[in-house]
């Protein structure tokens, strides 16, 4: 019997689930487990495969009625197979459909996770950090960033040759970029040692770019960031990093988020945290009191004989859900102020009060105090 779990308890979805539905919670899933928001977790890993495993079986109509019919035994041995993702560059190949276009492509990368490695190569890809506040989480925003990347030579229009001049075939390789040599009955191939597998050379190198065929550059990237990211996402602009090889795409730029710390607010994913100070009489009484959220101000109700430590819920004051609907809560903790000067009626009050409770409460011990506190 296969200790695998049911794909379908995997994927959180009935057996007569949709296929809409089924792509719809695997997304879910990959979004939540994805190593780039977890990084260092390798349960989330386990879990982010794990569901990749599933849905390349449920979400495909054959395998499908496969499964339905014999379960896991279905692609043990046998010609009909399901598929073991070892890295992430797998499933995104193989899941383009569902990781292509939208908010979601950009975070993790899309189906280009897999290039292949023939012919020119594609630029480098670029990273960089960008702190955000809160608020710019909170709404969204558009940032502009000046980086330095390769972009092509304008002189010799990345060619690497000097201008009037062009490159020409390797004469080793034909072109081909490879060797063959046959020894025997073995025939071996090999990457070109005068060419580097590019099966042209540079005769005349261009004097602007020494042959490299691209010049460093300063470069305006816009980059649109999604109310509700967090902190570790990873989001990709596609074909903004440095210049490829000539007839090959550009790299991608890849943006790392970081949340400024705040003077106010705590995060906790979709949640907001914040403590305000209160008075006593505040905190006995009862008061009605006007605090700040991430889009302004309200009011909010505290009641009579309030403990303090007490954490009141504000709905929907808190942030967008990423790739969801609705937004957070903000939570916000009361705790007692104690003034550090007092004035003499105000200390005359107080020990007015002082004495008011100390009759109420008899002679009791401090220690019997706190013993009734807690069986209370």
């Amino acid at each position: 019997m296969s200790d695998k779990r049911d794909y379908y308890e995997v994927l959180g979805v009935e057996k007569s689930a949709s296929v809409e539905d089924i792509k719809k919670a695997y997304r879910k899933l990959a979004l939540k487990h994805h190593p780039d928001r977890n990084p260092g977790d390798k349960d989330a890993e386990t879990k982010f495969k794990e569901a990749a495993e599933a849905y390349d079986v449920l979400g495909d109509e054959q395998k499908r009625r496969q499964y339905d019919q014999f379960g896991h035994r279905a692609f043990d041995g046998g010609g009909f197979q399901g598929q073991r993702f070892e890295n992430m560059e797998d499933i995104f190949a193989a899941f383009g459909d569902v990781f292509g276009g939208g908010v979601f492509g950009d975070l993790f990368g899309g189906a280009g996770g897999r290039r292949g490695r023939s012919g020119p190569q594609r630029g480098r890809d670029l990273k960089i950090v960008l702190d955000l506040t809160l608020e710019e989480i909170d709404q969204g925003v558009e940032r502009t960033v000046v980086l330095k990347r390769q972009d092509s030579c304008r002189a010799c229009s990345g060619s690497g040759a000097k201008p009037g001049t062009s490159r020409t075939s390797c004469t080793t390789c034909g072109g081909r970029g490879q060797v063959h040599r046959s020894q025997g009955f073995f025939a071996m191939v090999t990457t070109c040692p005068r060419c580097q597998g590019a099966g042209q050379m540079i005769e005349t190198p261009c004097t602007t770019c020494r042959g490299a065929g691209t010049e460093t550059v300063k470069a305006e990237v816009p980059i649109r960031i999604p109310a509700g990211i967090e902190e570790g996402v990873r989001l990709r602009v596609s074909g903004e990093g440095d210049a490829g090889e000539p007839g090959a795409p550009r790299g991608d730029l890849y943006v790392f988020v970081q949340q400024a710390e705040h003077k106010i607010f705590q995060r906790s994913g979709a949640d907001v945290i914040t403590e305000i100070p209160v008075s006593f009489a505040q905190m006995a009484l009862g008061d009605s009191v006007e605090l700040p959220t991430l889009r302004g101000r309200a009011e909010m109700t505290i009641p009579p004989g309030t403990a303090s430590g007490k954490v009141f819920r504000l709905k929907g004051q808190g942030l967008p859900v990423l790739e969801g609907r609705g937004r957070g809560d903000q939570l916000v903790r009361v705790f007692v102020e104690v003034p550090k000067k007092l004035s003499d009626r105000q200390r005359e009050l107080l020990k007015e009060f002082a004495e008011l409770e100390r009759k109420g409460g008899g002679n009791r011990s401090f220690f019997e105090k706190i013993v009734s506190y807690f069986n209370d």
